[in-house]
């Protein structure tokens, strides 16, 4: 057994870091052998509630049912065809595990409405894209499960949480504190890496601050509007990933962002959940998420948490700070940390997953 999966994560690093073009372009040399994992694409429709989802699924080609793993999105990266997503589609099938990724709802071919911050709705367009997964003969309706990196990784256990539909969770660099505490851990480490001076982070944490605090009802809008206004013309004013103005706090998604614990919805989840966070992540506080789950260990004997050494927010060891935190590359990350993928596959043959 040692064997055989410590094969299966060797085969899963190198695939993954092998661009599939250029493994296309090498399968079509007269003296090239075919390859061993022979993996079916099927672009597929699903509906959840009122709303047709677009995805397409990486089916490997097996003589029994195998596992499938339905991707949660980063913020980020809200298509399909996200190179965050492309190490699943080579990792997962060598292991005989189908992947599904859609477009997040709004967002490619799923529509033009998105959720509007609302967590629930997109852990239920989860639930909908597994349950979907069920009808399908190839693939073990007992072993489907999620996996999302950041806003992701919320999502996942989420989706766990309220159906039983959802076998397993992998959630991978998730805050386990809330949007608007990790979003000002992010930024403070925006502006450090391009060198702005603290009185600079102390007007950025202030103006933050202001928004969020008239989201829960104790500032007013226009104290809190005046506040970003005095930064707007900022230049490190992208780093705060926020508009010029906010929405009213009746309708605002931030407002059910900040509202929504993922610690509550982790400790929720009955199911085998796998966390996994970088050393390197300048996004996430992992030293606070790791105390909070630390604080839940003992009541959640199916959680394994993992730190990964070097590793950065998307997994990646070989992008500098200044170049991960830097906007113009969100939705480029690409996971590339053996760690990862060793932790990763050695847990999912853990878990039964693994066949081919």
């Amino acid at each position: 057994m040692r064997t055989t999966t410590g094969l299966f994560v060797l085969v899963s690093v190198l695939a993954a870091l092998q661009p599939a073009a250029a493994a296309e372009q090498r399968s079509s040399l007269p003296w090239s052998a075919p390859a061993t994992t022979q993996i079916i694409v099927e672009d597929r429709k699903f509906r959840s509630g009122d709303a047709e989802l677009s995805g397409t699924l990486y089916m490997p080609l097996s003589g029994k049912p195998v596992a499938a793993v339905v991707v949660t999105h980063s913020a980020s990266s809200p298509l399909r065809g996200a190179s965050l997503y492309d190490h699943l589609k080579t990792v997962l099938p060598a292991l005989g595990i189908a992947v599904f990724a859609y477009d997040r709802r709004g967002s490619g071919q799923s529509g033009t409405k998105d959720a509007g911050g609302n967590f629930t709705i997109l852990a239920d367009d989860a639930i909908a894209a597994a349950k979907s997964l069920k009808t399908d003969p190839r693939i073990d309706p007992r072993r489907i499960g999620t996996w999302g990196l950041s806003q992701g990784g919320w999502i996942s256990p989420l989706a766990a949480s309220r159906s039983p539909d959802i076998a397993f969770v992998i959630a991978v660099s998730a805050p386990v504190v809330t949007a608007d505490v990790q979003m000002i851990f992010s930024s403070t480490n925006h502006l450090k890496a391009n060198g702005y001076s603290k009185a600079d982070i102390d007007q950025m944490v202030a103006a933050r601050k202001a928004v969020d605090n008239y989201m829960r009802g104790t500032v007013s809008r226009a104290e809190a509007q005046a506040k970003l206004d005095g930064i707007k013309t900022k230049p490190w004013f992208k780093y705060l990933y926020m508009g010029e103005t906010f929405r009213d706090r009746e309708v605002s998604g931030w407002r059910k962002e900040i509202e929504n614990d993922p610690l509550k919805n982790l400790e929720a989840v009955t199911v085998p959940i796998l966390v996994l966070y970088g050393t390197d992540d300048a996004v996430v506080p992992v030293a606070d998420s790791a105390e909070r789950l630390k604080s839940v260990a003992p009541r959640m004997p199916k959680m394994q948490v993992h730190v990964i050494a070097g590793a950065d927010h998307a997994m990646q060891m070989s992008a500098d700070l200044k170049t991960s935190l830097d906007p113009k590359h969100d939705g480029t990350e690409r996971p590339d940390s053996p760690e990862y993928f060793a932790l990763l596959s050695s847990w999912l043959a853990a878990q039964g997953l693994v066949g081919r």
